[in-house]
């Protein structure tokens, strides 16, 4: 497959293929947006849900899970009364943001607004 300016892309059908299995662990709602709204530091659970938006509070929790698991976010229980929790990016969540941001630029190029207005 060739991409932008005869950049070949290396798409594999084998189900371990990077590509594939990059986007079923970010394809999924919000992970992309989780990330990105991480990029300015630690954040505690209700800081974060305010900053992603319309997400609910289970979602969120899942999704943080699952980042977590796949080693791109950091959740850290504070000492404290009561206990809080704040999540942050791994280096390898960190070395996401260019390509999140890639992808952010691309869409706003690309893709119509969905809300009324915005460009």
């Amino acid at each position: 497959m060739h991409g932008a300016e005869g950049q070949t892309v290396d798409v594999e059908p084998a189900c371990d293929a990077g590509l594939v299995r990059a986007f079923e662990f970010l394809g999924k709602r919000w992970s992309g947006v989780i990330l990105a709204s991480l990029s300015a530091g630690p954040v505690g659970f209700a800081e974060l849900r305010r900053g992603v938006g319309s997400i609910t509070d289970s979602v969120l929790s899942d999704r943080l899970s699952e980042l977590a698991v796949g080693g791109l976010i950091d959740r850290t229980v504070t000492d404290t009364r009561p206990p809080g929790v704040t999540y942050a990016l791994t280096p390898a969540g960190a070395a996401l943001l260019p390509i999140l941001h890639e992808l952010a630029a691309w869409a706003d190029q690309h893709l119509t607004p969905r809300c009324p207005g915005t460009e």
